[in-house]
């Protein structure tokens, strides 16, 4: 399979093509990861929170122990304490559903900068690459289909007489439309010639054999 043209000019397109969807990948890339760092900040005053919840129960969490061991009325003192370390734990969950709900979000959108955009283009690129490629590389078989090893160079010719924009056919020399109905080889030659410049493959020469 083909993966590049022979043209120098065909393949810095392709090379250019390559660089740019690389490019692209990375710029959306650090895109996210700048969005992923900003939208994290929204966290902090959810930690904050859940910090302060903790805080809260372990206070009253210790001033409830703290009470229990006054005689006679440990069990009334230590009751509105731990009622308060119920709700710094309260507090706490609520810290941290909250920042799982910011990290949740960070992620979500910092994947979504890099699919959509990038497999956009990606989907663009790989259309077009491969559909080069497989026009390509049917055009190296149908070279070397010919006999002896020489170029066979008639459906190319062909594809070109159907495909090629009239200008390019205008350009041919004067009889090349006749000269390929009589089978004549440099008419040939020309018109295969304009296909394989349309794939940026090299034209062989007369005679050259083809592995």
């Amino acid at each position: 399979m083909r993966l590049y043209a022979d043209r120098p000019d065909h393949r810095a397109r392709q090379l250019v093509a390559d660089l740019g969807l690389l490019a692209w990948a990375v710029l959306w890339v650090l895109v996210a990861r700048v969005v992923h760092g900003a939208v994290l900040v929204l966290a902090e005053p959810g930690r904050a929170v859940a910090d302060l919840g903790r805080s809260i129960s372990d206070t009253m969490g210790n001033a409830a122990g703290a009470a229990e061991d006054v005689p006679l009325v440990g069990d009334e003192l230590s009751s509105p304490f731990d009622a308060l370390g119920e709700a710094g734990g309260a507090v706490t969950g609520a810290g941290e559903g909250a920042t799982d709900a910011v990290q949740t979000l960070a992620t979500v959108l910092a994947v979504v900068l890099v699919v959509l955009p990038v497999g956009w283009l990606l989907l663009r690129w790989l259309r077009w690459r491969l559909g080069w490629s497989r026009e390509a590389t049917a055009a190296d078989r149908l070279l070397r289909y010919g006999a002896d090893g020489l170029p066979d160079l008639e459906l190319l010719a062909a594809r070109a007489m159907a495909t090629a924009p009239l200008p390019q056919l205008a350009r041919l020399p004067a009889g090349t439309g006749a000269g390929w109905r009589a089978g004549d080889p440099a008419a040939l030659r020309a018109l295969a010639g304009l296909e394989l410049r349309r794939l940026g493959l090299r034209v062989p020469q007369p005679d050259e054999r083809v592995s």
